[in-house]
């Protein structure tokens, strides 16, 4: 009866990955929705409390615009991580490129360190993207 139990729990191991994953993804592409969209009417409020104003406008849209549109590549996943499994590996690398930009830059002394600290969130979710990434099964079929 004990070893009933174990094996039970072996086989449910799957289903709390594929929870934990869902759970991830889904937390990492609402919270990155609801902290990025606002930016879109910040620009003018950036320039004032953070100068020098940004000269380019585009390159600013234009980082907001992937950047978004990569929370809702994580939503994705989250709705079947197995069959996006593939999709991990570049999600992985959005988080981590990010963290390292901001890293490359304070090295730089480019940045400050409240602005550097801003980019841990991101290498927090990088680190449990690579978990995920390993406990999910590869998919059974292609995209």
């Amino acid at each position: 009866m004990l070893f009933e139990s174990w094996s039970l729990d072996i086989l449910d191991m799957g289903r709390y990955t594929m929870r934990f994953a869902k759970i991830l993804f889904w937390v990492a592409g609402a919270w990155g929705i609801i902290l990025l969209a606002p930016m879109y009417f910040l620009l003018k409020k950036i320039n004032l409390q953070a100068p020098p104003a940004i000269t380019h406008p585009e390159y600013y849209y234009a980082f907001l615009s992937v950047a978004l549109v990569w929370q809702f590549a994580f939503l994705l996943i989250a709705t079947d991580p197995v069959r996006f499994r593939p999709i991990m590996i570049p999600a992985i690398f959005e988080k981590f490129g990010y963290a390292a930009t901001m890293i490359v830059l304070y090295s730089q002394m480019r940045l400050n360190r409240s602005q550097v600290m801003a980019a841990i969130p991101d290498l927090i979710l990088g680190i449990l993207f690579v978990a995920a990434y390993f406990k999910t099964p590869k998919p059974t079929h292609d995209l």
